[in-house]
């Protein structure tokens, strides 16, 4: 397999070498930014790879700004944009699509039928049918669910040692939460191999090396055949991958039976997600999921911002105190119907950890036609002109770079870098031109593809 990767790698940079010679000029050239290390990797290893995440970004973003040129592998040239207007314009434009490579994992991953790798119309009934679950009140309903996760990883801290490994016991306690909120079940009901290959699904997404770098830049040259019968290699993540979609079809299909069932039955149903599709009934038809439809969604909904969190608290002691008080001041004798919008401290925690740790940083589009990208300041190029749009050619990669974004000192306020929930209580913040859709960050992404959550 390694020389078949070899093999695979030289005959791309080949390919790659003769069309980076007769290629047109492309306007990404004449933006400044950092200097390639490599011409095989350019800068994706410094991107990718450095620990911790951001020490070559964050730093670039000081240095030449919202927006920048940058290499990928094999010479390609790419573009890194963090700027507010131009992430609006490329999040919300039908003239960018998601970068094939990240079509083609994701169909790998959760199949052709999964709100996330649908496009057009079909996206839009999906997401429509599955909004449902995502309204006030359905999350209010989830509450009870959350609530008693949260109780019993308070119940086992009490009996962990000084120093915890928190992510061993939050990993698997936000996996139960999410099932039980989704599906209406615990984990413990799923069986050990569905859990199991879900664990093996977030640490190969999770972890990154050189081979993964290269195999990515291979694999957006490769057509859309190739993808679907990766499914059937006899590699470790098409392995996970078989797994995961045969488990899904078969834990979905008997739970969304029994749920039918009960139905039937004429007996109530309960505030799981799976539950309301399966219960709504909208007057429009074209918005209704199948049961095959229902099924699909499994793989996709099955944390580590609170471990961020936790974390942080840590590193502030003196915050740490004021969130605590704010919380016993709410709590009173009852807890069972807490205010959260009316504590504003818990809200600017929530929100500053969010903005430091989105769950990915950056993520491509690919330019489906000759555009301009509208830049909200003025740049300068490597040949000394001032733009305000950038031309880009189709076919072109563009980087939305969400971390960077989250750092911009002219729409968080002052040291972006630094960890300081007051930005949200001091005004700090600078809502400008909407991109995200809570509070404005993009940790839950932008335009029609918005997280549902």
């Amino acid at each position: 397999m390694e020389n078949a990767l070899l093999y695979a790698t030289a005959l791309a940079a080949a390919v790659l070498a003769l069309y980076s010679i007769f290629r047109r000029h492309s306007a990404i050239r004449d933006i400044s930014g950092p200097p390639s290390p490599s011409w095989i990797f350019g800068h994706m290893r410094q991107l990718m790879l450095s620990s911790p995440y951001g020490a070559h970004e964050f730093k670039w973003l000081d240095v030449y700004g919202s927006v920048y040129s940058f290499k990928g592998c094999f010479g390609q040239d790419r573009l890194m944009v963090a700027d507010p207007l131009a992430l609006q314009y490329i999040l919300n434009s039908p003239k960018f699509g998601r970068a094939p490579i990240l079509d083609n994992t994701a169909s790998l991953l959760f199949g052709e039928r999964s709100v996330i790798t649908a496009s057009g119309s079909e996206h839009r009934r999906l997401r429509s049918a599955l909004n449902v679950g995502f309204t006030a009140a359905a999350v209010r309903g989830y509450e009870p669910v959350f609530k008693k996760v949260a109780e019993k990883i308070v119940d086992q801290l009490e009996g962990f040692p000084t120093v915890t490994d928190i992510c061993s016991l939050l990993s698997p306690a936000t996996l139960d939460a999410i099932s039980q909120a989704i599906l209406g079940h615990p984990t413990q009901d799923l069986g050990e191999d569905f859990v199991a290959n879900n664990t093996e699904i977030v640490k190969l997404t999770a972890s990154q090396s050189e081979t993964h770098i290269l195999a990515d830049a291979i694999g957006s040259y490769l057509p859309a055949w190739f993808w679907r019968a990766a499914i059937y290699l006899p590699t470790t993540g098409a392995v996970v991958a078989r797994k995961q979609r045969f488990f899904a079809k078969l834990v979905g299909g008997r739970i969304v039976q029994e749920k039918i069932d009960v139905a039937r039955q004429g007996l109530e149903m309960n505030n799981d997600l799976f539950s309301l599709l399966l219960s709504s009934n909208p007057s429009d038809n074209t918005k209704m999921l199948s049961v095959d439809d229902i099924i699909a969604q499994i793989a996709l909904i099955l944390a580590n911002a609170l471990a961020f969190g936790l974390l942080e608290l840590a590193r502030h002691p003196d915050f740490q105190e004021k969130l605590r008080a704010e919380i016993y001041s709410n709590l009173g004798a009852n807890a069972t119907n807490m205010a959260y919008e009316n504590m504003p401290l818990l809200n600017a925690f929530l929100k500053e950890t969010i903005r430091l740790y989105p769950a990915i940083p950056h993520t491509e589009r690919l330019a489906l036609e000759d555009t301009a990208i509208p830049l909200g300041e003025r740049i300068t190029t490597s040949k000394g002109e001032r733009i305000t749009h950038i031309p880009v050619r189709k076919g072109q990669l563009v980087t939305v770079a969400i971390a960077s974004y989250q750092r911009l000192a002219s729409r968080w306020g002052m040291n972006p870098h630094e960890f300081n929930p007051s930005r949200w209580l001091d005004g700090e913040t600078s809502q400008g031109d909407a991109v995200g859709p809570y509070a404005n960050l993009l940790t839950f992404f932008g335009g029609p593809k918005t997280c549902l959550g």
